[in-house]
């Protein structure tokens, strides 16, 4: 089998594509991948390491407002689409699958155009402006959020969740709690804002320390690496506590998330995808910066069903968010109510359920 993937632009869209990849490469370790990506993304530096076949395309993204800007990125889209047709002759693919972000628009436009079986993969529950744009060619559109439907044509719509969220799977062990210094009995709570973290976030949690250290549960604190001097400034007057360890950045995310009880993060598709899989309750942080405020609305999609309490940024302070945190994690009738809702929010085998959907496609085109 031969395959080309596109995604980037940030790592909800570059994750759920290796993930994707590495089942392919399980089932058929004799398949031929090609990811088509942009040479200044994140996916430039991430698929390289994973040894797969990489090229890029120079393509820039829509602005919303009027801008002469947009003339260029017609004009890049083009151009791109011409790139993308002669790399897709040249390969041969059986399938190409895009799993967002504005590079995907050439590469999977070009392969629809010369009938080549396409799936676009969208990871919210609101799609972006390139997704909505190629569910018009492309033959499947693989969702994650039910809620996503009513933006496609459900003839060709397929609930497969995300790829990411199968790779956090595994059994629980809390001994991973002693690398931070903290205990394995005590209730844990997870607080990140993303891989390069959120300024509003890290200024509660900072203001929180001193109470934090009066409770009976402990604190794991990842600040994101371009914080993390200013932040340990700021603790250093208030002094360390030991039930609060900070941390710049988690390598082992996956095994840190099998050992807590509760995370406090954005709520970006991805972090959602990994949470409802393993169960974990979680007070969301929607980003208020990102395109048509999808992140609140992946965030309402959880805490309507009882899996997560939403905190609106202009509404984030230290006292509401300790108030939320005891209301969790110190009232176990809760946390069971919130395990049990969130777990129900996850789809188990999300990358076997899309790899399904990309067989039978191209059983169908042969």
């Amino acid at each position: 089998m031969r395959i080309i993937v596109s995604g980037g632009g940030t790592g909800g869209h570059i994750y759920p594509a290796l993930a994707l990849i590495r089942t392919i490469m399980q089932k058929h370790p004799d398949t031929e991948c090609l990811y088509i990506g942009t040479e200044k993304g994140l996916e430039s530096k991430l698929v390289p390491r994973e040894n797969i076949a990489f090229k890029s395309i120079h393509i820039t993204g829509f602005k919303r407002s009027l801008s002469f800007e947009n003339v260029k990125t017609v004009a890049r889209f083009i151009k791109g689409v011409s790139r993308c047709k002669k790399m897709i002759r040249s390969f041969q693919p059986d399938v190409v699958i895009g799993t967002g972000g504005y590079v995907c628009g050439p590469v999977v436009y070009a392969a629809a155009k010369l009938k080549v079986p396409t799936i676009i993969h969208e990871q919210n529950s609101v799609p972006g402006l390139t997704n909505k744009f190629l569910s018009r060619y492309v033959n499947k559109v693989a969702i994650c959020f039910d809620s996503a439907r009513e933006f496609f044509d459900e003839k060709k719509v397929v609930l497969t969740g995300n790829p990411r969220a199968s790779e956090v799977l595994g059994k629980s062990n809390r001994q991973v709690l002693q690398t931070f210094g903290l205990k394995e009995q005590l209730p844990t709570v997870l607080i990140f804002g993303g891989s390069r973290g959120a300024r509003p976030i890290n200024e509660a949690v900072v203001k929180s320390f001193t109470r934090f250290a009066q409770k009976n549960y402990q604190v794991i604190y990842v600040t994101g690496d371009v914080h993390y001097e200013a932040v340990e400034k700021e603790i250093a007057l208030v002094g360390e506590k030991e039930n609060v360890k900070v941390v710049p950045f988690i390598h082992n995310m996956p095994e840190v998330l099998r050992a807590v009880d509760l995370v406090v993060s954005r709520a970006g598709a991805t972090t959602l995808a990994e949470l409802t899989a393993l169960g974990i309750p979680s007070i969301l942080i929607p980003s208020p910066y990102v395109t048509n405020n999808h992140q609140e609305k992946n965030a309402r999609a959880l805490s309507e069903k009882g899996a997560a309490f939403m905190l609106l940024e202009k509404d984030l302070s230290s006292t509401k968010l300790i108030e939320m945190i005891d209301r969790i994690l110190l009232d176990k009738d809760q946390m069971i109510k919130m395990r049990i809702a969130s777990r129900k929010l996850g789809i188990p085998d999300a990358s076997g359920r899309l790899y399904e959907v990309m067989e039978n496609l191209t059983a169908v085109s042969h």
